[in-house]
């Protein structure tokens, strides 16, 4: 009973998190590891349990989609797709010792992103001018994180975007829910088939998540855009650190 309310809330509060802004994975995987779930197995967990929640999310933002820079919808679902599926692979060539000492370093470069987006990118605006092309091929990266990592892509998502186009926080989330459900649906797949999900604790955090979603692009939708960042920043913050300290603070 224990699990089931830790997962089942951990999987709540992730939905509401991926619906607002992203980052949900910062609280699914450290719950599913608290449970007993070997990391590599986690995170693919995670990817798993949340996907029905980032749909529904993509599914109550469907009408709000604007390009990137000029980049097509289709071009950009089409590299990410990819890019999920050559992450996903990866993860699963990984060993869950390496996966251990990458995690934290996966969340940091996540949390930087986030933290220093803003300011990164009116500098760089102001250097460079961005178009379809460069959006693709860095759309290709993400979409290869998104499916190896999973975590805080939608973050790493949303501070990449802010640094070429210069949108609002909010304005960015219906791209961002409809690429991060496109890589996770090939990295689902693929963990799916190569039997990477443990799907009991799955099932439990996912029932949570997609509830979570819904609830979640619809407060989305009517909070400040700073207060939505501070929140999944300071969240990004403390689970960076936690990592670090599981993964480094053994001495």
């Amino acid at each position: 009973m224990s699990d089931f309310l830790l997962l089942a809330g951990a999987g709540l509060l992730a939905g509401a998190m991926n619906a607002m802004a992203g980052g949900g994975s910062f609280v699914t995987l450290p719950a599913l590891i608290a449970a007993g779930v070997p990391s590599v197995a986690a995170n693919a967990s995670s990817t798993v349990a949340l996907y029905p929640g980032g749909a529904a999310s993509a599914y109550v933002y469907r009408s709000g989609f604007d390009p990137i820079c000029g980049a097509p919808a289709g071009w950009m679902l089409a590299v990410t797709l990819a890019g999920g599926l050559a992450g996903a692979l990866l993860l699963l060539w990984t060993p869950t010792t390496m996966f251990d000492q990458l995690l934290p370093w996966l969340l940091l470069v996540a949390t930087l992103m986030l933290a220093a987006g803003p300011r990164l990118g009116a500098a760089l605006r102001a250097r460079l001018t961005a178009g379809p092309a460069v959006v693709l091929a860095i759309q290709v990266l993400l979409g290869l994180y998104g499916g190896y990592f999973g975590g805080a892509v939608g973050l790493m998502m949303i501070a990449a975007w802010s640094l070429l186009h210069g949108a609002d926080f909010k304005a960015l989330n219906p791209a961002r829910t409809l690429m991060v459900t496109a890589a996770n649906s090939a990295a689902v797949l693929c963990f799916a088939l190569a039997g990477a999900v443990e799907w009991t604790q799955t099932l439990m955090v996912g029932g949570g998540a997609l509830a979570g979603g819904y609830l979640g692009a619809q407060a989305g939708r009517r909070l400040p855009s700073g207060a939505v960042r501070f929140a999944t920043l300071a969240i990004a913050v403390g689970m960076t650190v936690a990592f670090f300290v599981r993964a480094y603070g053994r001495g």
